[in-house]
């Protein structure tokens, strides 16, 4: 095997290029991917847009990607747990399993924690939007044949929704919202369908995305900047929305879900909001008993996701608007970038 391999190299904001890279190296308890079907996630559009995202700037240039499908092309001598030729999805969120946090159950808290694509690591841990990718073998889980690898590679932004709906509690029979219909808002009300939420309203400022959270069933799609939208919130709810989902990462959203949460609701707080502090209104968080909930990354949520795609329980393939090849690249992330048609981009390998 040669030790270079085709990869997108992230060297500044919009400066992706297409060239080889060093091929990962096999270390013990690791795994070599032959890469299959890769998503191009929010942040790595904040990568490719700016050159950095939030608080992590990157000191060299390096490979973005974090959602992936794969076959295992090469195992290290003490990996027993998956076998050449699997196809698998990655957890790209490689903890350090030691910590008070992941002995507790709770991974996805781990301060230790090594992500793939993302330059919070000095110097940045490269992706997956590469030919290979090397992982942790505890990362993979295995795909049955009912998920191909376009939903493969959807099973890591499912998972945030999933684990969001999960960190919510009791959700049938419940009345919620989504602040936000981007990929992670449109799965987190796709997930709460399948819980057995009823009515699941969605908003977005941008008409594209409530047609296509119609499209995928919900019952309402609010505008958020019209006058009547407390109005409609009345109609649909009466004193409020049980649970509201801000997946849209606005602060704007955030203070407007206080409103429209009833008394004795709950507020979950997806989307990322940069780094800067955001002003809520404590005195209503306080009078109305308001429960505000912070939810980040995913849980041990991965196998049930699968369950609930290869179930047919939820279907996800509608949000896949977009696939190109690795040579197209730099066009898949002008196209993602457009949030005005483009909802989950994928690039093939």
């Amino acid at each position: 095997m040669s030790n270079t391999m085709k990869a997108d190299v992230l060297y500044g904001a919009r400066d992706i290029r297409i060239e080889p890279f060093k091929l990962p190296e096999l270390r013990p308890g690791m795994v070599l991917l032959r890469n299959r079907r890769v998503g191009i996630c929010g942040s790595d559009l904040h990568y490719y847009e700016y050159g950095y995202c939030a608080a992590f700037v990157p000191d060299r240039p390096f490979v973005l990607g974090h959602e992936l499908a794969a076959e295992v092309a090469e195992v290290a001598d003490d990996v027993y747990t998956v076998s050449i030729g699997a196809r698998v999805t990655v957890n790209p969120a490689r903890n350090c399993g030691f910590c008070d946090y992941c002995r507790s159950g709770r991974a996805n808290l781990c301060r230790k924690t090594i992500m793939l694509g993302s330059a919070s690591t000095t110097p940045p841990t490269d992706g997956a939007l590469a030919e290979f990718v090397v992982v942790r073998a505890d990362q993979c889980h295995v795909l049955p044949e009912e998920v191909d690898d376009g939903l493969g590679a959807m099973m890591e932004p499912f998972a945030v929704a999933l684990h969001a709906v999960k960190r919510a509690g009791v959700v049938s029979g419940r009345r919620v919202l989504v602040t936000g219909a981007g990929t992670i808002g449109l799965l987190v009300a796709i997930a709460a369908r399948a819980f057995g939420a009823i009515p699941i309203a969605i908003s977005d400022i941008v008409a594209a995305r409530r047609v296509k959270a119609l499209e995928l069933g919900v019952d309402a799609a609010l505008d958020p900047l019209t006058a009547d939208l407390s109005e409609k919130v009345r109609e649909l709810t009466g004193d409020g929305f049980d649970l509201i989902f801000e997946a849209s990462g606005s602060p704007i959203a955030l203070r407007g879900a206080f409103d429209m949460v009833r008394p004795g609701g709950t507020i979950v707080q997806v989307g990322t909001l940069g780094t800067e502090d955001v002003p809520i209104p404590a005195n209503l968080l306080m009078n109305r008993e308001i429960n505000l909930i912070g939810s980040m990354r995913y849980g041990d949520v991965f196998d049930e996701a699968i369950r609930l795609v290869a179930s047919g329980r939820v279907n996800l393939r509608p949000l896949i608007n977009g696939v190109f090849t690795i040579d197209e690249s730099v066009k898949a992330f002008a196209f993602a970038a457009d949030k005005s048609q483009s909802f989950k981009v994928q690039i093939q390998l």
